[in-house]
């Protein structure tokens, strides 16, 4: 049972494209649910467009997010959860007293890099209730050909949170996905080398 929380301490981090891809994935293959613990319904929002009836299940998560938890994981191989972008909101603290993994988009820039600092903080104080759990930071837009991207393992690496191997990149095929209500997998030839990224991050994370 893996129950993984998208985690971000800032909006614009690309947390909620990150949690939808990732549900509509393990979809394929695992019973997994969608819980939008964001009180904007971002996640919720994109799931209702979808096509594909193999898709994840989507809850509203907003409120009593540990009580659904506890009520959907004997039901489920993965439950993903979107946070809202504060690591200060309650269903934040909440996803982090249940979740097996804590997922940090980070983007290629210093307020991301600062925001992490916090979310660092928020991690460890959520293992005085939840000994297990673990994090992890996921370079995302990355563009490797400025130089901001390429020195961003460097500095994301002077933090106390480890960082994904993989690391996704700026591609528009996540925006056209999202506006069709699908994930990059469904996406076609389009879409190849996003859904290839995609599920390298899902074989690291699966392996946490």
């Amino acid at each position: 049972m893996a129950i993984i929380a998208l985690v971000g301490n800032k909006g614009g981090a690309g947390k909620t494209t990150l949690a939808v891809n990732l549900a509509f994935a393990l979809a394929r293959s695992a019973s997994t649910a969608l819980l939008d613990a964001d009180p904007q319904g971002s996640a919720l929002q994109w799931q209702t467009l979808a096509t594909r009836e193999d898709g994840p299940d989507a809850y509203d998560a907003s409120v009593d997010l540990e009580g659904l938890v506890a009520q959907l994981a004997p039901h489920y191989s993965h439950l993903i959860i979107d946070c809202p972008p504060s690591v200060h909101a309650p269903q934040t603290h909440a996803a982090l007293r249940v979740c097996n993994l804590a997922l940090v988009p980070v983007q290629p820039s210093p307020v991301d890099l600062w925001a992490t600092v916090h979310i660092a903080n928020a991690v460890e104080a959520a293992r005085g209730h939840n000994p297990t759990l673990t994090a992890l930071l996921v370079i995302n837009q990355l563009e490797s050909r400025t130089t901001l991207s390429r020195l961003m393992p460097i500095a994301l690496a002077e933090l106390e949170l480890p960082v994904a191997k993989t690391a996704l990149r700026r591609r528009a095929i996540y925006r056209a996905s999202a506006v069709e209500g699908k994930s990059v997998l469904d996406m076609g030839k389009r879409g190849t080398d996003a859904a290839d990224e995609l599920n390298q991050l899902i074989n690291e994370v699966l392996s946490q």
